[in-house]
């Protein structure tokens, strides 16, 4: 038979040099299961195939070399891309995209229906290219997916789908890597064809034969000073811009817990 043990023996004084055991905040990632969002995978899907079929028909109705070389195109199929790995990442409960690339995204299909309405398809614009035949049929579907469909969807998904306040600053000047990738493209491949060819340079604010470098060169100072502007907007209106997934988070910041010393 064992001795019970006495109510009344004193605590024992702390052992000096020996720090005390502190409550240590865990992160609710760390104790709360990943939840899936279909309603956002979802709607990324539809974005992603609707900016393919519009790249798709695109090619079957042109050259698919002229095609391709449009920045239209080009930021078309990176919002192709990363909506379709957005939608896999949200149906699977897996974290989503860094907060750089999918802004990129967003700036440059932004950038594909701001300039087009602002200087391509305005009438008062010396870039305007309104003299052409106004497209019809496919061509014409086509032309208002790329260029104002698919750039509200984007923004929509921004705002309605997305946490803010992941957009850094620091983001801004990267973005602006592929538009001056895409301006060094514009000279090399009108360099490399025959003078004369007909859209040897696709955009009216980039035409060397019409303009001259040094022109052009102005109009890609200023269109680049615009785009930086424009990114560090959307940095700025997505750190005050609303949380749609406010309550969600508000949720999931209560289910974490807190260590506590150990029960001797």
């Amino acid at each position: 038979m064992t001795t019970p043990i006495p109510r009344d023996i004193p605590d024992l004084p702390a052992i000096p040099g020996v720090p005390a055991l502190l409550p240590s905040p865990v992160p609710a990632t760390a104790v709360v299961a990943p939840v899936r969002r279909p309603l956002a995978a979802t709607y990324r899907l539809l974005v992603a195939l609707a900016a393919a079929a519009a790249v798709t028909i695109d090619l079957l109705l042109g050259s698919p070399t002229r095609v391709l070389s449009y920045f239209t195109i080009q930021s078309a199929v990176l919002l192709a891309l990363v909506s379709a790995a957005s939608a896999r990442r949200a149906w699977t409960a897996r974290r989503p995209l860094p907060a750089g690339l999918t802004g990129a995204t967003l700036l440059y299909i932004l950038l594909t229906g701001l300039v087009y309405h602002l200087l391509l398809a305005d009438t008062t614009t010396p870039f305007s290219m309104t003299d052409a035949a106004e497209p019809t049929g496919w061509a014409r579907i086509t032309n208002v997916a790329l260029h104002t469909a698919l750039p509200i969807a984007a923004t929509l998904d921004w705002l309605l789908l997305t946490a803010p306040g992941r957009l850094r600053l620091r983001h801004a000047a990267t973005w602006l890597l592929f538009p001056l990738a895409y301006l060094a493209f514009s000279f090399t491949r009108g360099e490399l064809l025959v003078p004369g060819t007909p859209a040897r340079y696709l955009y009216p604010f980039l035409d060397v034969d019409l303009h001259g470098y040094k022109t052009v060169l102005g109009n890609a100072l200023l269109l680049g000073l615009s785009f930086y502007a424009l990114a560090v907007l959307l940095v700025a209106l997505d750190h005050i811009r609303p949380n749609p997934l406010r309550h969600r988070a508000h949720h999931r910041a209560k289910t974490g817990f807190r260590l506590q010393p150990p029960v001797g």
